[in-house]
């Protein structure tokens, strides 16, 4: 079946149960469900109200649901009941069930994340995705992140934008953004204590509290966590700690603090061959024992946010300043002290125009940081030798954006709009670095409908565009290969063609999306010197997909009826990719590396009103992805089960959790590269059996 078939089948496969939801849908009363999206008012944003006397600043689940749903495109809003019954200690456990979004384990809580296709180049960090908390900037300005920083026990819920449907956060990304999101004294407990333990050494502690005097709230979390890991040479230590303070100035203006710390401890185990990765997993490279590379992270972040309400208009403006060392010791010892501060101010305005609903939103973001680059000899021991490198590299990024919904039906609008963005690189010597500047500008427009079918039901599309420019990891050089400095890269930018339905019922919901991604100058590995990949421009790329979301009542009323019954619950995320080179001089038409074709998570949960639950969970990879560029080396299919049970209560909660019971060997992430051969590094095996248990207690 040829690439453009099966892409008209998968859009078929959306529009037909668009369209019966429609029809099925006309003699139906509204139903009323948690979650369920309530259309635009007349007057006032209600994304934004404080609803029974609640923050300004940081909104409720329930709130950002609203708000994400008025975006004509795939989002998501994941609350903290997806992730807190389990072991979450990686950004795997919060995004698992989140259709088009794949994240696995690599070592600690580092992982590989990738939004519809973004970022499978980068073998190190982070890119592609802009990560947030609260809306403060987890990136460097130069657009690179990493996970350690990342406390899945601080956060209330998520948000997932998927590629260009990031505009407010400026979309210099191709794969969108998330933002993590800490609540307020006015949603928290006042107090909450917890922990988790298990196997590879895991042990987990967290405190929390929060609550509201007058016109003051606060909420302050802190954890600790240890764990010796799965492979040899992968024990960390993380001490993260988060809070915020509100004002309420006046009835329609508060503003909020907002702190943030961390210390992390992390050794890397590395790639291995694809043999040693399966016959024995659990052995690290034999360079990071014997240098004992590392991952330590020192940061802390200070925020502001302001709103302002007033009539049919709710303002907000901030700043943010960030301060991150970041002591990382592998082929050499890296010491790189980054500073990166800036600020947004965004303005929604929702009122009746000429009888028509209207809603019009603008904002601008600065995100600028200078990083301090000095690179050493890394001794047996990770004892810092000479001074090989330094440098002071300077990032500037200034987005502008603006975003009409216009309602020409009363549940049907045109959503229109468009983002600019202007981007500075530049990169001073001080010793045996590339000086140079390079500076972007790039406009990204958008059009799109979203259609309201009933207050639980929406059906949407979007043609879009969206842009996203170098960090400074992006060049190729070495010896034997062409030599592309970093100020030679190109910004990759991408038109996307999108649609898609989501809806909730009270016994089932789904989310369902079809794209197609037209990328022009995408930053792949096109080139290697010695094992490792170095990334340039490609010249045109296709990232298409299915994305197929589904919760489902089995069974119900089994042994418990009335109003609240017990129930059997599915719930499954299905990812279809199809991502490939499109007539690339050298590699022609062959797949993109680094993602699998197919992907699924699917559990199967009994849920009783005491608050009992218990069932078994699968995920499923049902073909091997490509390492290289030239397709010439495959990671093999896999099967791994777990099963999960506890209860959980407004007061307290337990769970006992098993992974990969059948204890199969597997890789779960891997490196990419131009060529591959079966000798290279380039492999990170998935963790073996392991049980964990935990719970938390909150009054």
């Amino acid at each position: 079946m040829s690439r453009q078939l099966r892409a008209y089948c998968a859009v078929a496969f959306i529009l037909a149960p668009s369209a019966a939801l429609s029809q099925s849908n006309v003699q139906l009363p509204p139903i009323n469900v948690e979650g369920a999206r309530t259309p635009p008012p007349a007057t006032g944003p209600a994304s934004t109200t404080a609803e029974g006397g609640g923050s300004l600043t940081i909104p409720t689940a329930e709130q950002a649901r609203r708000e994400i749903d008025n975006t004509p495109g795939g989002v998501e809003v994941v609350p903290d009941t997806a992730w807190k019954d389990k072991a979450a200690t990686t950004i795997k456990q919060i995004v698992d069930y989140v259709p088009g979004v794949w994240a696995q384990p690599k070592w600690g809580e580092d992982s590989r994340l990738s939004i519809r296709g973004s970022g499978l180049s980068r073998n190190f960090h982070g890119r592609s995705i802009q990560l947030y908390m609260n809306g403060i900037p987890i990136n460097t300005a130069d657009g690179y992140f990493d996970f350690q920083e990342i406390d899945p026990s601080a956060y209330r819920f998520v948000e997932i934008y998927k590629g260009a449907n990031a505009l407010q956060f400026g979309a210099n990304a191709l794969g969108g953004a998330i933002n993590f999101v800490v609540p307020s004294g006015y949603d928290a407990a006042r107090f909450q204590t917890g922990g988790d333990a298990g196997s590879f050494g895991l042990t987990r502690l967290q405190a929390s509290s929060g609550g509201v005097f007058g016109a003051f709230d606060y909420f302050v979390t802190g954890s600790a966590q240890q764990q010796e890991g799965f492979r040899q040479h992968s024990d960390g230590e993380l001490e993260r700690a988060f809070a915020n303070v509100g004002y309420r100035l006046a009835p329609g203006i508060e503003t909020r603090f907002y702190f943030n710390g961390n210390t992390i401890d992390q050794r890397i185990p590395g790639g291995v061959t694809k043999a040693s990765a399966l016959a024995t997993p659990r052995t690290a490279a034999a360079i990071n024992v014997l240098n004992d590379w590392q991952r330590n992270i020192r940061s802390n972040r200070v925020a502001n946010k302001t709103t302002f309400q007033s009539g049919t208009t709710t303002t907000e403006v901030g700043a943010f300043l960030t301060d991150r060392h970041l002591m990382h010791p592998i082929f050499q010892w890296l010491d790189y002290e980054y500073e990166d501060y800036g600020g947004f101010a965004r303005t929604v305005d929702e009122r009746m125009i000429g009888g028509f609903k209207n809603r019009f939103v603008a904002g601008v973001n600065i995100h600028n940081g200078t990083n301090d680059v000095r690179q050493f000899e890394n001794n047996a021991n990770a004892v810092k030798g000479a001074l090989l490198l330094s440098a002071l590299q300077k990032s500037k990024n200034l987005s502008a954006y603006a975003e009409n919904w216009f309602y020409f039906l009363p549940n049907v609008a045109v959503v229109a709009g468009t983002q600019f963005l202007h981007a500075t690189r530049e990169q001073i010597n001080r010793l045996n670095a590339l000086p140079g500047q390079t500076e972007f500008d790039i406009w990204s427009p958008k059009f799109g409908l979203l259609w309201d079918v009933d207050p639980n039901a929406q059906v949407f599309g979007n043609i879009s565009r969206s842009a996203e420019v170098p960090s400074f990891g992006e060049s190729a050089s070495g010896p034997g290969i062409p030599f592309i400095p970093f100020t030679d890269i190109k910004a990759q930018t991408a038109t996307t063609y999108e649609i898609g339905t989501r809806g909730r019922r009270p016994d089932y919901t789904w989310d369902i999306a079809v794209y197609r991604m037209e990328i022009e100058n995408e930053l792949q590995c096109l080139y290697s010197a010695f094992g490792n990949c170095s990334v340039t421009n490609a010249d045109r790329t296709v990232h298409q997909g299915l994305e197929l979301g589904l919760g489902l009542t089995l069974l119900k009323d089994m042994f418990v009826t009335g109003p609240n019954p017990d129930r059997l619950w599915l719930q499954l995320a299905y990812t279809y990719n199809d991502f490939f080179f499109d007539n690339d001089p050298v590699y022609g038409n062959n797949q993109l590396p680094g993602a699998p074709p197919q992907y699924l998570r699917s559990e199967l949960l009994y849920k009783h009103p005491s608050g009992f639950f218990l069932g078994p969970n699968i995920e499923w990879v049902p073909q091997g992805y490509y390492v290289d560029s030239a397709n010439t080396l495959m990671t093999d299919p896999y099967t791994i089960w777990g099963l999960r049970g506890g209860i959980d209560t407004d007061r307290y909660s337990f769970y006992v959790e098993g992974r990969n019971l059948s204890n199969t060997s597997y890789i779960a992430s891997a490196s990419i590269i131009n060529v591959a051969n079966p000798a290279l590094p380039l492999f990170e095996p998935g963790s073996g059996r392991g049980v964990f248990v935990g719970g938390k207690f909150k009054w």
